[in-house]
Parts: C-alpha cells; structure tokens; sequence
C-alpha cells in the first residue's frame, strides 16, 4: 500500500520519539510502504552519528524525511517543528498519522523499602543449599546471578532486585512524567488540527504498556502518565472523529529496548514476561510497529477509541 488516499493528499507521519525502539522502528515499516516522515527526538551529540546514519538510510527508500533533535515538549520546540513541517508538505501535503513513542519520565520508588526483620525466604533457601552443597552461600548466589546474566531467565526468582533508596517521587517528577508521556500528545494533536493539516482519514496512535495495571516497583509515575494518555486518547476518539481523526493505543508486550532497561528490576521485568508469553519469546519493536502501520491502513478506518495489545498473548498468560 502506498498512502494517496486520493489524487490530492500526499501522506506524511509525524513521530515523537523517533530515534529508538517502537518509534524508529515504525519509521523504517512505514518508510517501506511510501509514507513520508517527520521524525522528532532529542539525544546527545555523541548519539548523532549513529542516529543520523539510520534516518539516511530512511531517505534512501524514495520518500521525503524531516528530522528534529529538540525538545517536543516545549511550545518553542513543536510550532517550529510544524512550521517547517507545513512549508516542506506544501499545498498538498498532509498528515496522516502521529504517533506517541515519547520514553522520557522517572523511575523512582514512593517510599523506601522496609527492611525485613529476620532473613528472607531467598537467604534461608540459599543457606539450606549451602548445606547440601558445601558452597558459600554467597558464591551460590553469584553463581545465579551469573546464569541470570547469560539468559538462564528461568532464575528470576532468585535474583535480588535493588532500587534507589535515596531519592523518592515527588510532585515535579508526577508532573513531568504524566506531561511527557501524558497529556503532551494533545497539544500536538491541537496544533496540527488547527493549522488544518490533518489528511481528511487520520491517525493518532499512542503506546502504553502493561504497567498501565500492574504495579511494577519505580514506576508510578509512568504509569499514572500511561493511564491519563489512554484517558485522553479516548477522549480524542470521540471529540476528533468527526472531524475524521481516529485515536487509539497499542499496548505493547513487554519490549526489550532501552527504555525498558531503564526500568529497575527490568531484568526480571523481561524474564517473567519470557516465561509466560505463548509465543515464547518477548515482543519485538517490529511487531509493535507492523500494528502500526495496520492502524494506518484504510481498511482499519473503523477501529476508533480501541486499546489494541500487540503482546503474543502475554497479558492473558
């Protein structure tokens, strides 16, 4: 499928988060199918080359490519990120979709761990092993630790987690994160609709994950920014679709990708979800934006205020 929906309309993406994971890889499936790209990110200069090299060879598949390292949050950043944007679109240039992979919040704990009175069920076993082995406890708990790190996953229950006890969530981090990975979507969207540079069939897709329900330790605030993006995409569904904006979200199955490594204890994050994924393995970037580019179709024209899960059947497992 090429995007011309008809003789007038030439289709462009816009990306937040566009350098890694989910965005960039919905970057290059769409690039394959012909959709022009307006990729937005923000990294360090020393990532620049490598990154610049992956949006060349975008360039390379025949379609028209805009990049912008700033900041997407700042009002600054994205009116001149859309002026540009419009100029480059032309008369005829429009918006077909705007996805959401914006990673940026804080992991931090709510409060810090009690310390258990006594020793824990993981010491106690470690010491019974100790006994029927002759080996130090401890040296059974690097060994562990050494299999865990070369993918014996099925170790995760022994594996100790540590968190950062020395600084805690505080309002500032709640809001920022809840913008960042939030609200922020909708003032893209706004400012997009207003300059009426939205394609007569558009798509907004966001992406949120399993820690929208599960309480995942250093997470809070990323999940209570998940939970107000999947408010506010429904309501998006249902105040932009008549004016043929169609809203909704992925949730992705747990994805190794350097936002997940960011997560502590995302180790045993990736080794739980291993363990119960049907399908055997954990989702990919590219099966996240294979859903993407099927949302983008004409044939899903009628999927609207959804929560699609693109997990191999992890969340049921």
């Amino acid at each position: 499928m090429t995007f011309h929906s008809n003789n007038t309309e030439e289709h462009w993406a816009v990306i937040i988060g566009a350098s890694g994971g989910m965005g960039f890889a919905a970057a290059e499936k769409l690039a394959e199918h012909g959709m022009n790209l307006c990729l937005i990110h923000r990294d360090r200069r020393k990532a620049m080359e490598n990154i610049n090299s992956r949006f060349d060879k975008l360039s390379e598949k025949g379609i028209r490519v805009l990049r912008f390292n700033c900041d997407a949050l700042s009002e600054e950043g994205r009116k001149n990120v859309l002026n540009l944007l419009q100029t480059e679109m032309g008369a005829h240039g429009k918006v077909r979709l705007i996805l959401h992979a914006l990673a940026l919040g804080n992991l931090k704990l709510l409060v810090s761990e009690r310390k258990p009175e006594g020793k824990k069920d993981k010491d106690v076993l470690f010491e019974k092993l100790a006994t029927l082995t002759g080996r130090a406890p401890e040296d059974l708990k690097n060994a562990v630790l050494s299999l865990f790190n070369q993918g014996e996953t099925g170790l995760f229950p022994f594996v100790e987690t540590t968190y950062n006890q020395a600084s805690l969530l505080d309002q500032s981090d709640f809001n920022h994160t809840i913008h960042a990975m939030g609200t922020s979507i909708l003032e893209w969207v706004r400012d997009i609709f207003q300059r009426q540079a939205f394609a007569q069939d558009a798509r907004v897709i966001t992406l949120t994950s399993e820690g929208n329900q599960v309480a995942w330790k250093g997470y809070a605030a990323v999940s209570a920014a998940k939970a107000a993006l999947e408010s506010l995409s429904r309501s998006m569904a249902v105040e932009f679709g008549p004016h043929g904006i169609r809203s909704n979200v992925i949730q992705a199955g747990v994805t190794d990708t350097a936002a997940l490594r960011m997560i502590p204890g995302n180790e045993t994050i990736r080794a739980r979800a291993l363990s119960r994924n049907p399908l055997g393995r954990l989702t990919t970037p590219k099966d996240v934006a294979d859903a993407i580019y099927l949302l983008t179709t004409d044939e899903a024209a009628w999927i609207n205020g959804a929560l699609i899960c693109v997990d191999g059947g992890e969340r049921i497992a």
